[in-house]
């Protein structure tokens, strides 16, 4: 049987999807019941008119990853674990709920795995748990990249990081594991949620871009290659997924072609991202809700940074959909 943990996200519907098709017993959990419709609509995008009978394969429990004794009730029997769960935020706010879930619930996921024999484990970590400080913008970083913590660092990669060292521990314990480290993940989904934010930001109309980079996949992406992991004979290892190196102006280029809006053509500058975000935190405040731009956020804005995905590709031989598919299915396919 296989037990998947933050099934209700993006990744984690995209999961499922896949592992409907390839298992019969699946249980995954949940805290918010209401998104779970978001989920069956996946599998209504991906399988139409058989969605039901897939979608019927997976056993909803309502769970918190860091409530022990539930988790320890409804883990029981389960030989397989995909551990998705995780808070996505660059808000100071949300620091230490995203340290409860990220890490401690990790930990929690870990030590249940170790204590009832799990054949396998993956744990989806992140590119901000992996080494990205003083590289230049020319070189990708691979799996060895060194994380540094500094003054800069946001919060939710010191949490992911920290998740990821749990794993590393239970590693050394004797734990079967596999880690995925994605980028920045897009597909079909909720448009209220983490990065897909993006596409609704351009629907209503963006002007400005920022000069900076990053790396992008698509859901569907990391979801086979978690499969194809854990099918093989491959534990304790680490791969990045990445789909693409881009700027943010050909991202956003892409974005607003598909929706068929008029693409950002004002590059915005640091004076100006640095009024827009500290503006942002003050209404924040004022209105008692979430920064729509945070200090980190802008910052990452104007970074460049580039991962490599040659040691997954070279293992397990997988081609990444290119980023103009990936546009294509997420805007296709948006399920709120």
């Amino acid at each position: 049987m296989v037990f998947v943990t933050g099934g209700t996200g993006l990744l984690g519907s995209h999961l499922l999807v896949e592992l409907s098709q390839q298992h019969d017993e699946i249980t995954a959990i949940y805290r918010n019941k209401s998104k779970i419709n978001t989920v069956k609509k996946c599998f209504e995008y991906y399988l139409k008119e058989n969605a039901e009978e897939y979608f019927k394969k997976v056993n909803w429990v309502e769970c918190d990853v860091l409530d022990i004794p539930r988790l320890e009730e409804v883990i029981q029997g389960h030989k397989i674990i995909y551990h998705c769960a995780a808070i996505v935020s660059f808000s100071k706010r949300d620091f230490n709920q995203m340290m409860s879930i990220n890490r401690f619930g990790t930990a929690n996921m870990v030590n249940l795995a170790l204590e009832y024999d799990v054949d396998k484990f993956c744990f989806v970590s992140s590119t901000a748990a992996v080494g990205n400080k003083d590289i230049p913008a020319e070189i990708e970083v691979d799996e060895n990249g060194k994380w540094i913590l500094t003054d800069e660092t946001s919060g939710y990669s010191v949490t992911k990081y920290s998740a990821e060292k749990e794993v590393w521990r239970g590693i050394e314990e004797g734990l079967n594991a596999v880690i995925v480290n994605p980028s920045v993940i897009f597909g079909p989904g909720d448009w209220e949620e983490s990065s897909m934010k993006i596409f609704k930001t351009i629907k209503k109309g963006l002007k400005y871009y920022s000069p900076g980079a990053n790396s992008f996949v698509d859901a569907r992406d990391v979801a086979k290659i978690m499969v194809v992991l854990m099918n093989r004979e491959i534990f304790n290892e680490r791969y990045l997924c990445i789909g693409v190196n881009t700027t943010f102006k050909h991202l956003f280029d892409l974005i607003a072609k598909e929706l068929k809006q008029k693409a950002p053509n004002k590059k915005v500058n640091p004076l100006l991202m640095g009024i827009t975000w500290r503006l942002s935190v003050l209404w924040a405040i004022i209105t008692f809700s979430k920064p729509l731009i945070t200090k980190s956020a802008a910052r990452n804005a104007f970074n460049t940074i580039k991962y490599s995905n040659r040691k997954i590709k070279e293992e397990i031989g997988y081609d990444f959909y290119p980023i103009e598919d990936t546009v294509k299915n997420a805007v296709r396919g948006r399920l709120r």
